[in-house]
């Protein structure tokens, strides 16, 4: 048992435990630390993948050990997003999985499904003929020939309303089409 005030390693301080014990001949602890994270992380995961590597274990450990978790399922779940295209940040997949799928950003997963690009080219065309202006609001707002036009949703593309990286989620709620003129125009504001 530590005596107050003593450095335990774990707790989000292996380096500071470190400096403090850095002539010691005992590593003992820090040994037992270690293999308690990569054996905990291995339970969940299963065998390690390359994208595992370099990744603040010890900080997820700490965060996420005293949680439960289904390791078949998770196990299925990481193969699920590897094979998911629109997941263009594999090594996120685990600290995502570990914290219940909560943080998408986690991710990188910036491409609207179909079915939402669909249902928001509906929208957006309806109420556009109804209002007797363009489906792309910025051809609305530019004035100009396109105004009116109603582009097909194959002229157009899914937009971040509030870009991506700026916190924006990749919802149908944060959807708007925009032809892909304006679109590429629009970057990331």
């Amino acid at each position: 048992m530590p005596e107050e005030g003593e450095e335990v390693v774990g707790e989000d301080n292996v380096g500071g435990y470190m400096s403090l014990h850095r002539y010691d001949d005992n590593i003992e602890e820090l040994k037992t630390y270690f293999d308690t994270v990569i054996e905990w992380a291995k339970t969940i995961f299963g065998e390690p993948k390359n994208e595992m590597r370099g990744l603040e274990w010890g900080a997820l450990y700490e965060q996420y050990h005293a949680n439960a978790y289904n390791s078949k399922a998770i196990q299925q779940r990481v193969e699920e997003l590897y094979a998911d295209a629109a997941v263009t940040n594999k090594r996120g997949i685990f600290e995502y999985l570990l914290g219940g799928e909560a943080d998408e950003r986690l991710l990188n997963i910036r491409i609207f499904e179909e079915s939402v690009k669909k249902t928001v080219y509906a929208r957006q065309t309806s109420e556009a003929k109804e209002k007797g202006v363009s489906n792309c609001p910025h051809c609305v707002l530019e004035g100009g020939t396109n105004k009116t036009r109603i582009w097909k949703l194959s002229e157009m593309d899914a937009d971040h309303v509030t870009a991506w990286s700026k916190g924006g989620e990749t919802s149908i709620e944060n959807c708007q089409m925009l032809c892909k003129t304006h679109n590429r125009a629009k970057g990331n504001r």
